[in-house]
C-alpha cells in the first residue's frame, strides 16, 4: 500500500512537471514571425565548430556581412553571434561561451556598443540571454545583464515571465511548440528590400564624449579572453549610417587598438572603396545593409582578413564544401522567397 502511494504521488509529480513543461512551450516567444532575431542565438549550436572567423556583437554584424560571400569568394569559414542591442558585456560572455565549443583564427568584434552604457529594455537581453545554453556563463550574462525590473527566476523558469500570453497565442505558438525552423545564414540576417538613405540627422553634440571606463573594461576582457586562447582579435565599425559614429569615440577605439596592435577597420569611413551605394544598398534608409549591400562588404573585408590575418582558403576542403553548398541551396531560395514577396506586394 505505502510503495502504492508513493508510485501514484511519482506519477501526479510527473504529470504536473510534464503540464508546466509543455505549457511553458507554448507560452515562450518563438521568434518565427517578424521578430526573427530572437532565434539567433541558438541557432550556433547546431552549427560545425571549426570556424576561421566568429563576428560578435550586435545588429552591425548580423545584418552587414554574409558568411556565404567569405566562403564563395575566399574560403573562408565564418559565424556571425550577434544579437539586437547586444552589450559589450554580453559580447565577452557570447566570447566565452563560443570558445567552449571552437577556438577560431579570428574573432571579428563590432564596436558600435561600446559607447553606451545604458541596459537595454528586457527584451533585447532575452533575445541575447533565452538562447544560450545554460552554463556558468549564461548565469554570469544573466545576472551582469539584468534590468532593475528583471528576476533571475523568470530565466530559469520562462513560465513565471510568459504566463500572460497564454490569452495572446497565435499559430506560430503550436507549430514551432517542440521545434524552430532555421531563419539565419550562418547567423546572417537575410534582408533583400531596398529603401534609400534619405535624411540622415547630424549627430547631436553630447555632454561628454568620454566613452564610460566600464564599457572600456569589457572591452579589455574580450582582448585578454582572445589573448589567453591565442585568438586574434580584430575591431570593425560597420558603415551604417545611424546611430552616429562621433569622431571623438572613433579616435577612442582608435587609440586602444594602437596601443594593443589590435587591427582596427572603421568600414564607415571605408564605404565608397567598398563600392556601397546608399540608394540601393540599404533595407531601411541607412542604419544596415541589405543583401547587395552585405555581399558587397564582405567581398571587400574578406580580402582584409585573407591578407592581414593569413587566413587559408579551404575551399578544398570536401567536408566544408558540401556543407556550403547546402548553404548555398538555402541561402538562394530565401533570396529568391523574398524577392518573390516584394514583387507580389509591388513594392
Amino acid at each position: 500500500m505505502k510503495m502504492k502511494k508513493i508510485l501514484t504521488v511519482a506519477a501526479i509529480a510527473v504529470f504536473i512537471a510534464g503540464t508546466l513543461y509543455l505549457l511553458q512551450c507554448l507560452v515562450v516567444p518563438k521568434y518565427m514571425g517578424d521578430v526573427v532575431e530572437g532565434n539567433f542565438m541558438a541557432e550556433y549550436y547546431d552549427s560545425g565548430k571549426d570556424h576561421d572567423v566568429i563576428f560578435i556583437g550586435d545588429c552591425e554584424v548580423y545584418e552587414n556581412f554574409s558568411p556565404q560571400v567569405l566562403w564563395d569568394q575566399y574560403g573562408i569559414n565564418s559565424y556571425i553571434r550577434g544579437s539586437a542591442q547586444q552589450l559589450v558585456s554580453q559580447s565577452y560572455y557570447v566570447l566565452e561561451d563560443t570558445l567552449k565549443y571552437e577556438k577560431p583564427d579570428v574573432v571579428v568584434f563590432s564596436v558600435l556598443a561600446v559607447p553606451y552604457n545604458e541596459p537595454p529594455k528586457e527584451s533585447y537581453n532575452r533575445m541575447t540571454l533565452d538562447g544560450m545554453r545554460w552554463s556558468r556563463t549564461k548565469i554570469d550574462a544573466i545576472l551582469t545583464s539584468m534590468t532593475e525590473d528583471e528576476q533571475f527566476l523568470d530565466y530559469i523558469f520562462p513560465l513565471l515571465r510568459y504566463h500572460s500570453r497564454i490569452t495572446e497565442l497565435t499559430a506560430d505558438d503550436f507549430t514551432y511548440l517542440f521545434h524552430r525552423d532555421p531563419v539565419s545564414h550562418n547567423g546572417y540576417y537575410m534582408r533583400v528590400d531596398a529603401r534609400p538613405a534619405e535624411n540622415i540627422p547630424e549627430g547631436r553634440p553630447l555632454p561628454d564624449y568620454s566613452i564610460d571606463a566600464a564599457q572600456m573594461d569589457w572591452l579589455e576582457k574580450i582582448r585578454l579572453l582572445c589573448e589567453e586562447n591565442d585568438v586574434e582579435l580584430v575591431l570593425i565599425k560597420a558603415p551604417s549610417l545611424y546611430p552616429y559614429w562621433y569622431d571623438q569615440w572613433e579616435e577612442q577605439i582608435a587609440d586602444y587598438a594602437e596601443k594593443h596592435h589590435l587591427l582596427y577597420i572603421n568600414l564607415l569611413a571605408l564605404r565608397d572603396e567598398a563600392g556601397l551605394d546608399y540608394q540601393t544598398d540599404t533595407y531601411d534608409g541607412g542604419l544596415h545593409l541589405n543583401l547587395a549591400g552585405a555581399e558587397k562588404l564582405s567581398r571587400y573585408f574578406g580580402a582584409i582578413l585573407q591578407e592581414k590575418c593569413g587566413l587559408a582558403d579551404r575551399r578544398n576542403e570536401a567536408p566544408l564544401s558540401i556543407f556550403w553548398e547546402d548553404q548555398a541551396a538555402w541561402y538562394a531560395k530565401d533570396r529568391k522567397m523574398q524577392e518573390e514577396e516584394i514583387a507580389k506586394e509591388g513594392r
